[in-house]
């Protein structure tokens, strides 16, 4: 059982089939302070942490993927003209990092469809096949392993982008590790709130589109903050898409402040988080605090 949320701005949508209240997911309300651009708060889920500013338009949706025994599993904004996402946003915590599965395996259907996005707004068959880039996980698999459920949503065509397998199992992993083994501890953090995609805005920031339609990004970014017992803290990462080995670059050559990432994005990150906290948050990133400096 799943509850989804589907909104189109300026048009909400809701299937539901379970309770109101199977919302159990242990991602941080907001602070109650001054917020001049949070979400709207049409439903409680637009007003999590890990999700930015909904982009607005007639076509684009958010979609929320939930399990009804663990709640909120990770959200999405599809455009449907484009037929891509815009990025995956997802919490890792105490409650959600136990790796209780095997990573999800089909023969007949490895990559499925979105059941909660109309088919008039995706792909028919998978765009990906013999296209020579892989399904680039944007919630990974590793981090919903708490679940076969959880897990084979991470699957859904809707949480890929297209990208170079050098990239996909070079240094996007990498990155990845840092984010799903570092700093996902019990003694690092209380809450990881993460929002990561590629880019499909701008057209300089788009690597190719082929002959499908498909849009390969040209540059990647990962969106971090985290919550303990100090406060607040948040990182951007920032990689272009190359067709060659990066995995041995420090990943501080492609740190960002949050403000600097919003600047290459167009993308209000952590808009939900009160204005002060948010603005001094996001304008400072310090390397010492995230083990990537001595």
């Amino acid at each position: 059982m799943k509850r989804l949320f589907i909104l189109f701005i300026g048009i909400t949508l809701l299937a539901a089939c379970g309770d109101d209240n199977d919302d159990n997911n242990s991602s941080t309300p907001t602070p109650a302070s001054k917020n001049t651009n949070a979400n709207p708060a049409l439903k409680p889920e637009y007003r999590r942490l890990e999700m930015p500013h909904m982009k607005g338009g007639s076509s684009n949706l958010i979609v929320v993927h939930s399990t009804a025994k663990n709640g909120v599993n990770y959200m999405l904004e599809w455009d449907c003209l484009k037929k891509s996402q815009r990025w995956s946003c997802y919490t890792l915590d105490r409650d959600n990092s136990p790796r209780n599965v095997s990573r999800y395996y089909s023969e007949s259907n490895q990559y499925p469809q979105d059941p909660d996005i109309p088919s008039a707004y995706t792909f028919a068959t998978d765009p990906y096949k013999r296209s020579g880039y892989d399904h680039g996980h944007i919630c990974p698999s590793y981090d919903r392993l708490n679940s076969r459920e959880e897990n084979i949503q991470t699957f859904y065509l809707s949480n890929m982008q297209p990208q170079r397998n050098i990239f996909n199992a070079g240094l996007w992993l990498k990155m990845e590790q840092l984010i799903s083994n570092t700093w996902n501890t019990n003694q690092f953090r209380d809450t990881l709130y993460v929002c990561k995609g590629g880019t499909i805005d701008k057209e300089e920031q788009i690597l190719t589109r082929l002959g499908n339609g498909l849009i390969v990004p040209r540059y990647f970014f990962m969106a971090v903050l985290c919550k303990n017992s100090q406060g607040y803290k948040a990182i951007g990462l920032w990689v272009e898409h190359r067709n060659e080995d990066r995995s041995n670059d420090n990943i501080m050559d492609y740190v960002v402040s949050i403000d600097e990432l919003e600047r290459l994005t167009d993308i209000d990150f952590f808009c939900n988080l009160p204005d002060d906290l948010e603005e001094t948050t996001e304008r400072v990133v310090y390397p010492v605090s995230w083990g990537l400096r001595n």
